[in-house]
């Protein structure tokens, strides 16, 4: 017995993992296959007759439209990416592709839910720029940063100050502890020096114990000397119960000023770590 493809056709779309829309030259809904509900949480009874646009997030209505307008002239899209908003009005990244259907006279477009997708690449891209642990910014990007910070400061005849910071004796607290709790005090140095700076400056983990602070748009010596003193003070504060009465371990600080001190990245980075050196030795001779 031959099978009747034509009453097969609807069944096939409405098995569909992906969501397929019929969009006329208004933006209106003809059709919309069953994945609709979990793509949006709309049934298709809802959403059929209603504006396709007002389910976009209005960040992406701009670029969308454009997109529109290139699939009505007869370019297909095949890998365009926006977001709508849910049901519950949480965000959803979609993927399409989509042509014109002269004949239908309408869009005709398979949508598929890419949001794991995104978060996934996100991810990666954070991973890439950031310490895994602490969750701050990478030497690689601070060094992007700093870069981007002196050309600046060049352009405007300003100052910036880069700090090198190293927590004392912390192989002690690893020795005696164990690396899980090590790890919980560098946590919680990343957290108490964020919380010293501006959202315009970069706080970055070098490695180990080792973190940088890269303070811009510094107006007077006695700036970076304040905030010294505040970091030093910050990070003296206990630990809290939670950690079981480890005391928190002091820090050592290296300043570079440029100008005053290089006016390169490599020369501002050797003179803040030889500085933070020279801070560590004067303690050691100090007990």
């Amino acid at each position: 017995m031959p099978v009747d493809l034509q009453a097969l056709y609807p069944k096939l779309i409405h098995l569909m993992l992906d969501t397929v829309f019929v969009v006329d030259s208004d933006n209106q809904i003809a059709f919309v296959s069953d994945g609709c509900e979990a793509l949006l949480g709309f049934r298709a009874s809802e959403l059929t007759g209603t504006m396709i646009t007002d389910y976009m997030h209005p960040d992406d209505l701009a670029i969308t439209r454009a997109s529109i307008v290139r699939v009505m002239n007869g370019q297909a899209h095949v890998d365009f990416r926006n977001r709508y908003i849910r049901k519950d009005g949480s965000i959803v990244h979609i993927l399409w592709a989509a042509f014109w259907s002269q004949e239908v006279g309408a869009r005709i477009g398979v949508a598929r839910d890419v949001t794991a997708l995104k978060q996934a690449e996100d991810e990666l891209r954070f991973l890439a720029h950031h310490d895994p642990l602490t969750k701050l910014t990478n030497r690689s990007l601070f060094n992007e940063r700093l870069d981007s910070a002196l050309r600046t400061s060049r352009r405007h005849k300003s100052a910036l100050a880069l700090l090198f910071l190293d927590i004392n004796d912390f192989k002690d607290i690893n020795d005696a502890y164990g690396h899980a709790v090590g790890d919980r005090v560098l946590c919680m140095a990343a957290r108490r020096l964020e919380d010293c700076v501006r959202e315009t400056d970069t706080v970055a983990r070098m490695g180990g114990d080792e973190f940088t602070v890269l303070l811009t748009d510094i107006r007077s010596p006695g700036e970076i000397s304040e905030k010294v003193a505040q970091i030093i003070a910050v990070m003296a504060e206990p630990l809290g119960a939670e950690f079981g009465g480890i005391t928190m371990p002091s820090c050592s600080i290296g300043v570079a000023i440029y100008p005053e001190d290089g006016e390169d990245a490599d020369t501002l980075l050797s003179h803040a770590d030889g500085d933070m050196y020279r801070v560590k030795r004067h303690r050691s001779a100090a007990r």
